[in-house]
């Protein structure tokens, strides 16, 4: 098993109102990735710590994790979505108080079916009770608030991942005064599972030499979903022509690469260099 502290955690604090909450706590790990054998169980193990000055009282909730039109993450009641592990999932304990300063350790309990099949998906939230704040609303009324803290889960059948990736909409932007060269594409993801891409990019001379090189930040992308993932050179070329090689890294060691060929027109120079 293997989780992925890469990407930061997200906290969702509601509030009535705008009002400074007592609690400050912490969920770790944010992102939880791994693998597991279909109709064999598995255990991750998670930790929330107080950082405030008074005991919190928490419970936890189980959603799926999906994504919608706008590429936007979305919770849903669990088993409603494509790719549901939400059902999947048991907490112990599921309800617990965690003193000031302390921690509390937590298990989350997976257990797959037999004929599951790539990649699977689901949020695990912990959330706060809420309490009371010296704040008012407009009204009168007291306000109270209470923190939100969400762990993704992406988990992959072991050995029945099926890649199948495409590149489209390649748009490349030569360098000019004051900007960078920039090169765009639309990702879509048509896998069976979860895939983590980063873009590298090689700028080549004529002659083949590399005179370049830059890469994206890794983006996930689910089952289906596509999007556009930009790479950025900021540099100077001399007028001429160019070989830009963009190399897509994903699911490990699978690769797909293009070649774009572009010109610096002798205006777009640093000073009409």
């Amino acid at each position: 098993m293997k989780t992925s502290p890469k990407f930061a955690l997200f906290a969702f604090l509601t509030l009535a109102t705008a009002a400074v909450s007592a609690q400050s706590i912490g969920l770790a790990p944010a992102q939880i990735v791994s693998e597991f054998r279909p109709g064999v169980a598995l255990e991750q193990e998670l930790s929330v710590a107080n950082n405030g000055s008074e005991d919190v009282e928490l419970h936890v909730q189980i959603s799926d994790l999906w994504y919608n039109e706008k590429n936007e993450k979305v919770f849903s009641a669990p088993g409603t979505s494509p790719r549901s592990a939400a059902n999947w999932i048991q907490f112990a304990p599921e309800k617990f108080t965690v003193a000031a300063g302390k921690s509390q350790k937590m298990r989350a309990i997976i257990t797959p079916p037999v004929d599951a099949r790539g990649g699977y998906y689901a949020v695990l939230f912990v959330e706060s009770k809420p309490v009371i704040t010296n704040k008012q609303t407009e009204d009168g009324k007291r306000v109270f608030t209470n923190m939100r803290l969400g762990c993704l889960v992406l988990l992959t059948a072991k050995d029945s991942e099926a890649y199948n990736i495409s590149l489209n909409e390649l748009k490349l932007v030569p360098p000019a005064n004051n900007q960078a060269l920039t090169l765009t594409f639309l990702f879509d993801n048509e896998s069976n599972t979860h895939v983590f891409p980063q873009a590298r990019l090689a700028i080549l001379s004529p002659n083949h030499k590399l005179l370049a090189k830059s890469e994206s930040e890794m983006k996930r992308f689910l089952p289906g979903q596509k999007d556009f993932m930009k790479v950025e050179w900021n540099g100077d070329l001399n007028p001429g022509d160019y070989t830009a090689v963009l190399s897509v890294i994903y699911g490990g060691t699978h690769a797909e690469t293009r070649q774009i060929a572009f010109t610096v027109p002798a205006r777009t120079a640093n000073n009409g260099r």
